[in-house]
């Protein structure tokens, strides 16, 4: 955490600091930091993403809410930080998706999106009377035969992965995967596991199936899923054992 400056360049998003700081754009990290846990792993046979999906009330409808959203056929998104922005997001990126497809009558490579998606971010950094959309996302998808997994920035920066996290638990989890995949490449089957396994231990508290949302993508279909919630239950089941 840093303090806040006293300067204007602490309330302008066009002014640097004399250090060379975009402070709106910090202030819009600390938004996602504070986000609830998300991450990827990238898998010989395919990837996954996992977030923990709170319930704030019990009169809460729990289908209207998710962590994890369907882009195309071969794309999705999962975010950590302001679910508004990340719904704006994802509503461009689902246009920019069809957009391609009809025009060229093929599927959009991962990346091409990731990197439109974050030239609208980067765009909200230049302009005065705007301000960084405060959210990160993760994105597993099919590029050609190959898993992949990128992750973006408020500020606009992305970049590909082997397994990231984002949100409130990100630097106990960033540990977990580092030493789970130092000297290893994981089945999807495993990368699942791992992946709610990390969930429940950097959570606050014992997650249930309800309170966990995971989506896979598999080479062999090249298709997105979301695990059901039994699905779920059952990984925990293994896990527990």
């Amino acid at each position: 955490m840093f303090s806040p400056p006293s300067m204007g360049y602490d309330r302008a998003i066009t002014i640097f600091s004399p250090d060379g700081r975009l402070y709106q754009v910090e202030y819009a990290l600390e938004a996602v930091k504070r986000g609830l846990t998300t991450l990827g792993i990238v898998c010989k046979d395919g990837a996954v993403l996992a977030a923990e999906r709170r319930k704030f009330s019990p009169l809460l409808d729990e289908s209207t809410v998710e962590k994890i959203v369907k882009v195309d056929d071969h794309i999705a998104f999962a975010y950590a930080g302001l679910g508004p922005d990340a719904r704006i997001l994802m509503e461009q990126a689902r246009t920019d998706a069809q957009i391609h497809r009809l025009l060229y009558d093929e599927a959009i490579p991962p990346e091409t999106l990731v990197r439109r998606v974050c030239d609208i971010k980067h765009t909200y950094t230049m302009y005065g009377g705007a301000r960084p959309f405060g959210v990160a996302f993760l994105v597993i998808g099919m590029d050609g035969e190959r898993p992949v997994l990128l992750g973006t920035e408020p500020g606009g920066a992305y970049a590909g992965y082997k397994a990231y996290v984002l949100g409130a638990g990100s630097q106990a989890a960033q540990e977990i995967l580092e030493k789970e995949l130092k000297n290893r490449e994981l089945t999807l089957d495993e990368g699942i596991k791992l992946a709610i396994d990390i969930l429940r231990r950097v959570s606050e508290k014992e997650l249930s199936a309800d309170e966990i949302e995971v989506g896979v993508i598999d080479v062999k279909t090249k298709l997105f899923r979301k695990l059901s919630r039994e699905e779920i239950e059952n990984y925990i089941k293994e896990i527990k054992k």
